[in-house]
């Protein structure tokens, strides 16, 4: 996968979140989580930009790894808002949180990499 592609599905998957968020119960819960989602979620793309301007290779290894986080937290809350049942339908809510494991992954193995070249 190339840094294009790369991008693309990190918007597609933002404007996904957006999409999820959109369908949360309208509750106190349902209204913390979709603005944490959404903040989490939508920054994935918007650091990987950043990340594709770094100054350096540590520069870049950091941003990435902010990505990661904001990944990682973004997953956590998928995994929270199914547990606490703040949307009905829940077929996109499955396929949100495996297409974050798999970016995770990608991200992880991308940071991995860096971190190798970096020696």
């Amino acid at each position: 996968m190339n840094k294009q592609e790369l991008e693309n599905r990190l918007i597609d998957f933002a404007a996904e979140i957006i999409i999820i968020a959109g369908k949360f119960e309208k509750n106190y819960a349902g209204n913390h989580l979709a603005g944490q989602i959404i903040r989490s979620g939508t920054s994935l793309a918007l650091n990987y930009g950043e990340a594709q301007s770094a100054e350096s290779s540590k520069d870049f290894i950091h941003k990435m790894g902010v990505c990661l986080k904001e990944l990682r937290e973004t997953f956590v809350c998928l995994k929270i808002i199914e547990k606490a049942s703040l949307m009905k339908e829940t077929q996109s809510l499955s396929i949100a949180k495996v297409e974050a494991n798999e970016l995770i992954s990608i991200f992880v193995s991308s940071i991995k990499t860096a971190k190798n070249n970096l020696k």
